[in-house]
């Protein structure tokens, strides 16, 4: 069996058997590249269903010289996750990972934004800027008021249709990983942004299988997600604004304002679409003063 052969394979599986987004698959691609790669480069002979763990913990030493443990442990991951599909499919007997730790790594905080910095990175689009005569301004404001107000991942703005706006209801469907589905409250002031654009997007000349996009470049195609990130990466630099960020950054700064302004936990778990709570729980070592205030105001001998 060729990598080309199991990656084929192994690809249909996640996306038929485990109903993965097009995103997780690419990430499960690029780690079994990246060792077919280097065993290229370093001319070893071993295929799928032949390569020892030897061979795997050599490839794993060259990672951790390239990449930060975090990076590292993901790729780990990818590949456990490759060669149990090969012994579930009785290509293999064993998975040469089963005895190859990851490495330990701490528990990243997310960074995050104030409410003043969100105000200015929106305050600095260029409302009045156009192409082809499509104002990009005000679907660039609309897509910052959209991703920080309803704290969606980049993959779910992109893939936003117009389909999925329900503004009577006061909701938005959202398609999250794993192909799962949620509705997610959005507020008068976003659906006033979107509404803009839209009557700014009936005057493209739309392709037809994005027709139901809600949000297009000037062309009629859907954006991109590196067109996302250079959209915010821009109006940091605009702003002068001395931090890294990216669209997730707006997702973890929802989170925490809500956090920070009394929200219940298990609400923001599901707007996020976390799966596990443990996973929204991170939020809370983001603001402790959260958790005094709920012992001051709600337990009865304080």
């Amino acid at each position: 069996m060729t990598w080309n052969d199991a990656l084929k394979d192994f690809k249909y599986y996640l996306k038929i058997e485990r109903g993965l987004s097009a995103n997780s698959i690419d990430n499960y691609e690029y780690d079994v590249q990246k060792l077919s790669a280097y065993l290229l480069e370093n001319n070893i002979k071993a295929d799928p269903v032949t390569i020892s763990q030897d061979i795997l913990q050599a490839f794993i030493y060259d990672v951790s010289k390239q990449v930060n443990s975090r990076s590292q442990a993901r790729i780990i991951s990818g590949l456990r996750s490759f060669f149990s599909y090969l012994v579930f499919e009785e290509y293999r007997s064993t998975n040469p990972l089963d005895h190859i730790e990851s490495p330990k790594i701490g528990r990243k905080l997310p960074d995050t934004l104030a409410v003043s910095e969100i105000d200015a990175l929106i305050a600095a689009i260029d409302l009045t800027k156009e192409y082809n005569g499509i104002r990009i301004g005000e679907r660039n404001r609309a897509i910052m008021e959209t991703l920080y107000s309803c704290g969606l991942r980049v993959s779910e703005l992109i893939n936003l249709k117009l389909s999925d706006l329900f503004f009577d209801e006061g909701f938005i469907k959202v398609t999250g990983k794993g192909n799962k589905q949620r509705f997610v409250p959005i507020g008068s002031n976003t659906q006033k942004y979107i509404l803009i654009w839209m009557d700014i997007r009936t005057h493209i000349d739309v392709y037809s299988e994005h027709m139901d996009i809600l949000f297009l470049n000037n062309r009629g195609k859907q954006l991109t997600r590196a067109m996302i990130f250079t959209i915010i990466k821009n109006l940091a630099k605009a702003i002068h604004l001395n931090k890294t960020i990216s669209p997730h950054t707006l997702r973890h700064s929802f989170a925490t304002h809500l956090l920070e302004n009394g929200a219940d936990l298990r609400a923001i778990q599901v707007m996020l679409g976390h799966e596990s709570i443990t996973t929204t729980e991170i939020y809370m070592h983001v603001d402790r003063s959260h958790l005094k205030e709920v012992l001051m105001n709600y337990h009865p001998r304080q």
